[in-house]
């Protein structure tokens, strides 16, 4: 191919570097695996920083996601409750996932299904916003939960 994107066609590499070279330009290799193998002429440098600047520019745009820990107790008020649920819905409304963590102290593990009921609940407060994407899950004397941004 030509430096306008035009059509040059088949011919010896000592022609192509010759033309190249007459237009101050490089003769890129485009697909080698072909048969002839496929050249380009163009300029070298100009394409690897235009091509640079596509990938700084996709980094630029794309959305990191972090994951913040939400720590709760089985014995938790009302009141606290709520102050969790509004740093849980903040958290979800920056597109950020959330980690609800559950720690069950002394006694308290005696009875699981009391966090069960609180994450649950957790859940169906944040549902308009966020979707559980981890279960409940129970490891050792912690019991954890995680939200995603819908």
């Amino acid at each position: 191919m030509g430096s306008d994107g035009s059509q040059i066609g088949i011919m010896p590499i000592s022609e192509a570097l010759e033309r190249a070279a007459a237009e101050h330009l490089d003769l890129v290799e485009v697909a080698p695996q072909a048969t002839p193998p496929v050249c380009r002429i163009m300029d070298y440098g100009k394409f690897k920083y235009m091509q640079s600047k596509k990938t700084q520019e996709a980094r630029k745009k794309q959305a990191t996601i972090q994951i913040k820990e939400v720590k709760v107790r089985p014995k938790i008020e009302e009141h606290d409750i709520a102050f969790k649920l509004r740093n849980i819905r903040r958290f979800l409304t920056q597109k950020d996932k959330t980690k609800v963590s559950l720690v069950f102290r002394g006694r308290e593990i005696a009875h699981p299904e009391l966090g069960y009921n609180l994450l649950k609940k957790i859940a169906a407060a944040v549902e308009d916003i966020g979707v559980v994407e981890q279960q409940p899950k129970f490891e050792g004397r912690h019991m954890t939960m995680v939200l995603a941004p819908k």
